[in-house]
């Protein structure tokens, strides 16, 4: 485009939406035209997130003060639940990227059962594109209105899927064990996730009934051809970012791990953020911090006939807002990587 892309984020005040603003701040093609945050509003960005200052960024408004004539690309940073009647109130004309999980879900009566209310727009989950580039990366070209895959399922789905649909791992024994930074959790104010409800301690959470399993069995059943129950345990761990999901599977007869991870090389040649790693090498969370990356490991098990894979993501990043910018850049026509060439943050 020969013009800048004028872009609204809706819930700019939340970690998302200032990772979205520090991402998008340094995209040659893109314009931040408005920042939304109904507590927060009436305040310059700076204010309530520091390390944004000295960008020539709008101040904090409420949704309703947009001018939407002003606006060609919305991210919606907004809370589970408030999403669907505000991006059905946008002019249509408008592209979207939502990161809530409001879309996410394919079937609307499956939405209802894990989120307890019914689905507010219907027809708009109708035209949602689930945003997993690396596996959905037509679709997610043609859209106009993509749903923003979660951290779990991204760091999830990643191995899972190639190997899935190659019938090199068995669909009915797949165990997810995964961490999460307490980022992953939002910036509200919660006791759980205060400092010393967190520090120095490691917990399970949501354990059997997590709201990610059934947008990772969507994922994995497309890739199975068949419906897919698996078990998924998220734990919440002492730092501010990052995504480790341990993965135990069962090895399609006569495969290998090595089978596997040939078989994640091959899925993943060429792809600019996903990295299947030598064997023997596991990856770890502070090797993608502040990244779009994900890096793969794949390990045989000691248990014959099974095998292990990990995978590790920035939860902000990949799991959020540089997955968001990626889904951008392919709807709006531009290379794939633009905003998100920087490398990871190390230490």
């Amino acid at each position: 485009m020969s013009t800048a892309l004028r872009v609204a984020i809706l819930g700019a005040s939340g970690y998302t939406g200032a990772e979205l603003v520090r991402l998008l701040v340094r995209h040659p093609d893109v314009r931040l035209v408005a920042l939304t945050a109904e507590r927060q509003a009436g305040k310059p960005l700076t204010e309530v997130f520091p390390h944004l200052g000295g960008y020539d960024l709008p101040d904090l408004v409420k949704i309703d003060q947009v001018d939407w004539d002003g606006v060609d690309f919305v991210f919606c940073a907004l809370p589970h639940g408030t999403t669907q009647e505000v991006i059905a109130s946008l002019p249509s004309r408008l592209k979207v990227v939502d990161l809530s999980a409001d879309f996410r879900l394919h079937d609307v009566e499956t939405y209802a059962t894990w989120y307890g209310h019914a689905h507010k727009a219907p027809e708009l989950q109708a035209e949602a594109v689930y945003g997993l580039v690396e596996a959905n990366r037509a679709a997610v070209k043609a859209a106009r209105l993509v749903a923003n895959p979660g951290c779990y399922p991204t760091a999830s789905q990643l191995p899972l899927l190639p190997l899935l649909r190659q019938g090199l791992i068995l669909a009915d024994d797949i165990i997810i064990d995964a961490k999460s930074g307490v980022s992953g959790a939002g910036r509200d104010a919660k006791q759980a996730n205060l400092y010393g409800e967190v520090a120095e301690g490691v917990h399970a959470y949501g354990v059997a009934g997590h709201r990610h399993a059934p947008e990772i069995e969507q994922g994995v059943s497309e890739a199975a051809g068949k419906p897919v129950v698996l078990n998924f345990t998220p734990h919440l761990m002492p730092m501010s970012r990052g995504i480790h999901s341990s993965i135990y599977v069962k090895l399609a007869p006569g495969k290998t791990a090595d089978d596997l991870r040939a078989a994640l090389v091959a899925a993943y040649k060429g792809e600019t953020f996903v990295r299947v790693l030598p064997a023997g090498v596991a990856p770890q969370t502070r090797h993608v911090k502040g990244s779009n990356h994900c890096l793969i490991g794949v390990f045989p098990d000691r248990v014959p006939g099974r095998a292990i894979l990990l995978s590790v993501i920035d939860n902000l990043v990949k799991g959020a807002s540089g997955q968001a910018i990626q889904n951008m850049n392919l709807m709006m026509g531009y290379p794939e990587d633009r905003g998100l060439e920087q490398a990871p943050l190390f230490p």
